[in-house]
């Protein structure tokens, strides 16, 4: 029987819904109750939901959505996140998902989207696709009675002028979008939350293998009163010998929009009375936590990983999207095997703008466009890459020249998963 990739119809989305919880080797990978699956069905588009059927049963799923993507300088473009994507155990390595990703991503092409995003669960899979990991994340765990805080001291500071206030999942679902919108114009990696993903980071309608366990929320308010940080962390009861208090709080969620928001709510997470331990969750690899604290080597790091993968779809449209901090020209020699965004591309920068486009002068530069992702935010330095021989310099002096063109002052950042 040919095992065609094709659209998921709303009868059939149930048990898509099942092959999804089989490859994510989920407790549960029963078919879903009719309530789960109308919300879930509300919340997806169809037109983007492949599966791949055996006598009637799914055995490999895909989707993609809508995504914008916050890239260096603050301006968003359109991306085509993937997600969901397995293949059964008992149908791999038949070309299943080669093809599923080859469907997704010309329509992606053709709908004029300039990049497609992902979250890799394994580092392998997608650089075949044209992907490179284009942002990384870093959890620390933090040793609090070692870090050398004051535990006497007022968080935030009489200086600063904010307060923190604990608030309920209701307040974050008014406080939290405009307040990752203004996160979102000034990290790059940062892509964009709908109202369903506030829905669920809150314990709106989970799915039934989700279960939930309310957070605690804090925000941080300025002097001024305006909201300008959110935390979410989770803590355990633990206790020792001699009842010494050996709690644990977990960070699953923290915003900040300004230096002196982050400081207060990672100083705030570190002075709560039992808490010993705070688990950070995945941030930026250059977070402001292990300097923030008087002795960084209670921060210890626990994962160092890669996170947010970018391939670009649209290679003009992408380099002109993104600022640069000097001026200069390269000839990139960008080379795509599916056919989607190949090409040689003459790329001039400077501080006030951009220009990409193509060109038949010669390459100062070849590399694959999975190389050109993992460049994009500017968290990879070209000269790494190309004494990997991940890059090919035609022009002594040109990685070095592409290094400092796409180095950005901070690293990438990608907040979520999907």
């Amino acid at each position: 029987m040919s095992l065609d990739p094709r659209l998921v119809t709303a009868a059939e989305y149930p048990d898509w819904l099942r092959a999804v919880g089989t490859g994510f080797l989920r407790a549960s990978a029963a078919v879903p109750g009719e309530e789960e699956v109308a919300v879930r069905l509300a919340h997806t588009d169809l037109a983007r939901v492949q599966g791949v059927f055996d006598a009637g049963r799914c055995v490999a799923t895909f989707r993609s959505f809508a995504q914008e993507l916050t890239v260096v300088g603050g301006a968003k473009v359109r991306a085509d996140a993937v997600t969901a994507v397995t293949v059964t155990p008992t149908h791999r390595r038949r070309g299943l998902l080669s093809r599923m990703m080859a469907t997704d991503l010309a329509a992606a092409k053709e709908r004029g989207d300039v990049v497609a995003s992902l979250i890799a669960a394994e580092y392998p899979i997608y650089g075949r696709y044209g992907f490179g990991p284009a942002a990384w994340a870093t959890e620390w765990e933090i040793d609090v009675p070692r870090a050398g805080l004051d535990p006497r001291a007022r968080v935030p500071s009489e200086a600063d002028g904010g307060r923190i206030e604990l608030v309920d999942g209701a307040d974050v679902r008014k406080l939290g979008p405009e307040l990752h919108t203004r996160l979102a114009a000034r990290q790059h990696g940062v892509v964009s939350r709908d109202e369903r993903w506030w829905q669920r980071s809150t314990g709106v309608d989970l799915p039934a293998y989700e279960t939930w366990t309310e957070p605690f929320y804090a925000v941080y308010r300025s002097a001024g009163g305006e909201t300008d940080g959110l935390i979410a962390y989770r803590a355990d009861d633990r206790w020792g010998d001699g009842k010494q208090p050996l709690n644990k709080a977990t960070v699953v969620g923290m915003t900040a929009v300004t230096p002196a928001a982050e400081r207060a709510l990672w100083q705030f997470v570190c002075s709560i009375d039992w808490i010993t331990t705070v688990r950070t969750g995945y941030r930026a690899p250059d977070d402001l936590v292990p300097l923030l604290l008087p002795d960084p080597r209670a921060a210890r790091v626990v994962t160092y990983a890669d996170w947010l993968w970018l391939r670009v779809l649209d290679v003009p449209r992408a380099l002109e999207a993104r600022t640069y901090a000097t001026g200069a020209a390269l000839v990139l020699d960008v080379r795509d095997p599916a056919g989607l965004a190949g090409g040689r591309f003459l790329l001039e920068v400077s501080p006030s703008g951009a220009s990409c486009v193509p060109t038949t002068r010669d390459a100062d530069l070849s590399l694959d466009v999975g190389e050109l992702g993992t460049l994009y935010l500017g968290d990879e330095s070209a000269l790494r890459l190309a004494a990997l021989g991940r890059i090919e310099e035609h022009r002594a002096g040109a990685a070095a020249e592409a290094d400092t063109v796409f180095r950005a002052p901070r690293r990438a950042w990608c907040p979520d998963v999907f």
